[in-house]
């Protein structure tokens, strides 16, 4: 889906210079909140076979390498404008997690992990004439407490199916932030991208004010 045009902060109608290529609703709401404009289009990379050819790379670096080929895409498709890729991974006991295929799965994962750490990286690109010009990577430590099995399966029936779409199966911003009992990084990362640098580069292009 390509959203070519939108609202700018003053509410008139402009040709986008940023284009988000993520389905996220939180990368969504981040950039909305901070005043940016953009369109939206989806990147339709195979994300699997991306990890495939990654299998031996570290979850911060995949997370970069996903948001680069996110940004390429559109940016190939689309080259007069400028292009931000994101993506997140989650690491957890030594391996990798993906987002969970049905609650089922979300609640065995989330029952794993609880009472325990795990690493989220968020990363960034930013692409132009089909070309990233730039990129980067942040990390959050997650502890999870040691929560019940009622208030697990209080929250699964909650927050129902959005959880899939979750790397981890939760949302810090809603009802799973009772899942955690500290967290050290930046909140935004958490969400699903490292907005501050991802802000200082687009006013840096240009493409916001500085």
């Amino acid at each position: 889906m390509s959203i070519p045009d939108a609202l700018s902060p003053s509410g008139l109608l402009e040709r986008e210079r940023l284009i988000l290529a993520s389905r996220s609703a939180a990368r969504r709401a981040m950039l909305t909140d901070a005043g940016v404009t953009f369109g939206l289009e989806d990147a339709g990379v195979d994300e699997e076979a991306i990890k495939v050819a990654m299998k031996d790379a570290s979850a911060d670096a995949l997370a970069i390498e996903l948001a680069c080929a996110k940004a390429l895409a559109v940016s190939r498709r689309d080259p007069d404008v400028w292009v931000l890729g994101a993506d997140q991974t989650l690491a957890f006991d030594g391996g990798l997690v993906s987002k969970a295929k049905s609650l089922d799965e979300a609640k065995a994962r989330l029952k794993s992990m609880r009472g325990k750490s795990h690493q989220l990286h968020s990363g960034a690109a930013i692409a132009t004439k089909g070309q990233v010009v730039w990129s980067g990577v942040d990390t959050v430590q997650m502890k999870m407490r040691d929560f019940s099995n009622a208030f697990l399966d209080a929250y699964l029936a909650a927050e129902g199916d959005e959880l899939l779409a979750c790397v981890g199966s939760y949302r810090l911003e809603g009802l799973g932030s009772q899942l955690f009992e500290a967290v050290e990084g930046d909140y935004f990362t958490v969400l699903g991208l490292p907005l501050w640098p991802v802000l200082a580069e687009l006013r840096r292009a240009g493409v916001i004010a500085s």
